[in-house]
């Protein structure tokens, strides 16, 4: 019987090796992120305009 913390290792390490391999068998995906990483670090106030939305629904939905 394998405790948690081993469970929990065993499954990032199959998820790392998961990742690894797709990043190795599909580089234009890897690189399609790449870019879309640079473009929100480039529109970050876009990205804070939307957490404020979503903020301002939330709050307004729990009847604030």
């Amino acid at each position: 019987m394998m405790t948690p913390r081993g469970r929990w290792v065993a499954q990032g390490a199959v998820m790392l090796v998961v990742a690894i391999g797709l990043f190795v068998a599909f580089p234009h995906a890897f690189a399609f992120v790449e870019s879309a990483a640079l473009n929100v670090m480039r529109l970050w106030w876009l990205v804070l305009l939307l957490v404020l939305a979503i903020w301002l629904i939330w709050g307004f939905g729990r009847g604030a």
